[in-house]
């Protein structure tokens, strides 16, 4: 199994990180990414290259967490919930990865994209 390409390890992992996230967040993996991205004062439309995410806004919002674009009182509370969760769950899917190691992964899978969206 070990010799599988990259495009398996990559599809297993993220479908592995969407069910084991289902198991321990309240929310989805799109909801927690919009969640996330307004606290820390992004504009959740930079998070449009994953599906979904329209949706995501949306049920934040029916649940009052969200309001014109901006957390509430509830959403900051439901924010700080999971992010505990999030970082429990962070250190259990890195166990035995080191810093450099992850920053390497990244770094190689930035560069792979890179060559696949630029001309030529």
């Amino acid at each position: 199994m070990n010799d599988r390409p990259i495009g398996y390890w990559l599809k297993h992992l993220d479908t592995l990180l969407e069910h084991a996230m289902d198991d321990v967040l309240p929310v989805s993996r799109r909801e927690w990414q919009v969640l996330n991205a307004t606290a820390n004062g992004a504009d959740p439309r930079a998070l449009d290259a994953f599906d979904a995410i329209d949706e995501a806004t949306r049920r934040l919002t029916e649940r009052g967490w969200l309001a014109g674009g901006q957390l509430t009182d509830a959403g900051r509370a439901a924010h700080t919930e999971i992010a505990e969760r999030v970082g429990a769950f962070r250190r259990r899917s890195m166990a035995g990865v080191t810093p450099q190691e992850y920053q390497a992964t990244v770094g190689v899978l930035r560069r792979m994209a890179a060559n696949l969206t630029s001309p030529g």
